[in-house]
């Protein structure tokens, strides 16, 4: 019998995460099945506890159940911890789960190793204070970055965070009526604005010149962040579809201690999309 993975969520009907740990699976010849099972919340518990008990080797866990799956682990990473988010949990040899959090080295790696992106004395602005951002902070902070600000429509949220990672960088908060006087190197979009193509409260000259941007969502279109970024002319306005690919490449290789190559998953991806836009 295969050893069975699969990805919880909320919908989860498009998740490309079967099609990325397939290939990863052929390419590293692992034998292993990975699934996408929709699993509202109230059910999470009860559907972990059985997968698992039926030998289940590993999960993601999307949206809503990152903060359901971090409760869940037995045992924590470190930026798992921190972040209060899990995305990937593994069951030990003991039977004990781990819950780990991919998504911020999946962020690192998508900028740093496939779009040279210096992270090292960079000025990072990221907008918003949820789930999202706690997750990518910690290894964000660990490029050792000039400071990273955050801007949340209601403060005290980002000021929260700033006080809970305050030990591990330079760090600060703002609201969006700040942003005025401001001038960042790489500004990341955590907002859920992209998933309804809105923007948000943005000033012209906030992106430095030569800059980046970045969006955590990704679609198969350019999201209006990643609009807004062409638009003032940064060096590099991205979407999420690289971090997605890297951060289950961060899992698989948690899982089957062997890491694969991103770079050919990312590539086909891209032109699945490519292929979609040209037919519409």
């Amino acid at each position: 019998m295969l050893d069975q993975y699969a990805v919880f969520g909320h919908p989860i009907s498009h998740s490309k995460s079967p099609r990325i740990h397939s290939l990863f699976a052929e390419q590293t010849h692992q034998q292993m099945q990975y699934i996408a099972q929709d699993v509202p919340a109230v059910n999470f518990k009860t559907t972990a506890d059985a997968f698992f008990s039926e030998g289940g080797k590993g999960l993601n866990c999307t949206v809503p159940l990152k903060e359901l799956a971090w409760q869940y682990a037995d045992q924590l990473s470190e930026r798992a911890r921190k972040s209060k988010a899990v995305n990937t949990l593994a069951r030990d040899t003991d039977g004990s789960i781990l819950g780990d959090n991919t998504d911020g080295i999946g962020l690192v790696n998508d900028l740093t190793l496939n779009h040279d992106i210096t992270l090292l004395n960079s000025r990072i602005l990221i907008l918003g204070a949820g789930g999202a951002t706690r997750g990518i902070l910690l290894p964000l902070l660990a490029q050792h970055p000039a400071h990273i600000t955050i801007v949340n429509r209601t403060q005290l949220k980002a000021k929260t965070i700033v006080h809970e990672f305050a030990d591990t960088g330079s760090l600060n908060s703002c609201d969006y009526a700040d942003l005025t006087s401001l001038q960042f190197d790489l500004i990341i979009n955590a907002t859920s604005a992209s998933l309804s193509d809105e923007l948000p409260p943005l000033p012209n000259a906030l992106l430095a010149a030569s800059g980046s941007c970045y969006d955590l969502a990704y679609g198969n279109k350019p999201t209006a962040f990643v609009r807004w970024g062409a638009a003032q002319q940064a060096r590099k306005s991205l979407d999420g579809l690289g971090m997605l690919v890297e951060q289950a490449a961060e899992a698989f290789a948690l899982w089957r201690g062997i890491r694969p190559e991103t770079a050919p998953v990312i590539d086909l991806l891209n032109r699945d999309r490519e292929t979609l836009n040209f037919y519409r």
